[in-house]
């Protein structure tokens, strides 16, 4: 349907991202432990997806706007054409993610959106050895690579939580 050639990396920031992401950390903290909110991949006990309701957390639907129009660009359609859903992903001091890939679906574009970040709490890693690419987050960047990339995130040898959202793009069937 949609072809990407010569596409790995795309890197967008979030204009407004410091109120923007105030408001996802204050929801974040007030619904993660809330009995709609889902988690999922519990890994070396920390769950690495936890769904939280954009109703909960309005703010979720700016970043969501955001990436279809970025997505939309990146695969020269509409924004109108896709649908994308997101995760929380909380890192804390010694958190890593392993080497996965996002093809489970109709995905056609995976990104991460970075809400918090503080110094060396891991770096988000495109591709397997020999042939990679490291990118280093800040707080309001995207990084939009294909679903089928294998990626992983490098330790958190921060002292603080990194905080991010996964976030899965695809098109928009007739009967979403």
């Amino acid at each position: 349907m949609y072809k990407i050639k010569n596409f790995s990396l795309h890197i967008s920031h979030l204009s407004n991202f410091t109120e923007i992401n105030s408001k996802l950390l204050k929801g974040l903290d007030t619904f993660i432990d809330d009995e709609s909110t889902r988690k999922s991949h519990e890994f070396f006990g920390r769950f690495e997806n936890i769904y939280i309701e954009s109703s909960k957390i309005p703010e979720l639907n700016d970043v969501l706007c955001a990436v279809k129009e970025i997505a939309a660009n990146i695969l020269k359609i509409s924004a109108s054409e896709l649908k994308a859903g997101l995760w929380f992903n909380v890192m804390g001091p010694g958190d890593k993610t392993t080497l996965h890939q996002h093809d489970d679906d109709d995905e056609l574009l995976s990104a991460v959106y970075y809400i918090k970040v503080p110094n060396n709490s891991g770096n988000l890693i495109l591709g397997k050895a020999p042939a990679f690419t490291t990118v280093t987050p800040e707080e309001g960047m995207f990084a939009f690579f294909p679903p089928n990339m294998p990626h992983e995130v490098t330790e958190n040898l921060s002292s603080k939580s990194r905080i991010s959202l996964g976030i899965n793009i695809g098109p928009l069937h007739s009967e979403d």
